[in-house]
């Protein structure tokens, strides 16, 4: 995340709570959003994100630094090109996932998929949404983390998250919502969804003793 984006973040932070006293105590009992910066890549992001897909985080983290050292810490579409589906089980990734990267990196490189920089700047939310669930394996749960924990963006609300549908029925006080009724009770809280979301994961963490998430917990 760039210093704009965390300033924009901590800005959201400071709308939601100044007009919703739930979000007020949220930020109050469990501090600030503190996503970490990551260096890597939009590439190697994605591929991470495959990786974590339905893992808890150290068993994700085991098999994702497996694949780093099989690629030489290099996590680009080149490299992953030359390795087989062998290789990518043999690091822990089950077929699908393997499938699913290796779908990516074909797609990359064909250019089907555009994750360059400058590409991505200059795309909105759903349009980066649409082309990224052309690739196998990757739905709206996994491009919604991307957008949101990776590129920073302020306004995501992946309400099939049952981790933050959780957190919002258990912080509101109200039944867990579906995915249909979260998007509408999260309306109100445009441009800065990011933001009730990751408080909806803090709220699951602190009143049902939920695991942090992979993504979010130590994102």
């Amino acid at each position: 995340m760039t210093p704009v984006d965390a300033v924009m973040f901590a800005e959201g932070t400071k709308a939601l709570a100044d007009r919703d006293p739930v979000i007020a105590a949220l930020v109050e009992q469990t501090g600030p959003i503190d996503f970490v910066p990551q260096p890597e890549s939009n590439f190697a992001a994605l591929v991470r994100a495959i990786t974590y897909q339905q893992l808890a985080g150290p068993a994700a983290r085991a098999i994702y630094g497996r694949l780093e050292a099989l690629l030489e810490n290099d996590v680009v579409p080149e490299r992953l090109a030359r390795a087989s589906v062998t290789d990518l089980r043999a690091v822990g990734l089950s077929g699908a996932k393997a499938a699913s990267i290796a779908d990516l990196t074909a797609k990359v490189r064909a250019g089907t998929v555009p994750l360059d920089d400058e590409t991505i700047a200059g795309l909105g939310d759903d349009e980066i949404l649409a082309n990224l669930v052309t690739v196998r394996g990757i739905g709206p749960w996994t491009a919604e983390i991307f957008l949101m924990i990776h590129l920073g963006r302020p306004d995501v609300l992946p309400a099939g998250d049952l981790g933050i549908r959780k957190g919002y029925g258990l912080a509101w006080k109200v039944p867990t919502p579906t995915e249909k009724a979260l998007l509408l009770l999260g309306e109100p809280y445009r441009p800065y969804r990011s933001v009730l979301s990751w408080y909806c994961w803090r709220a699951a963490e602190l009143y049902a003793g939920s695991t942090a998430s992979a993504v979010a917990g130590d994102a």
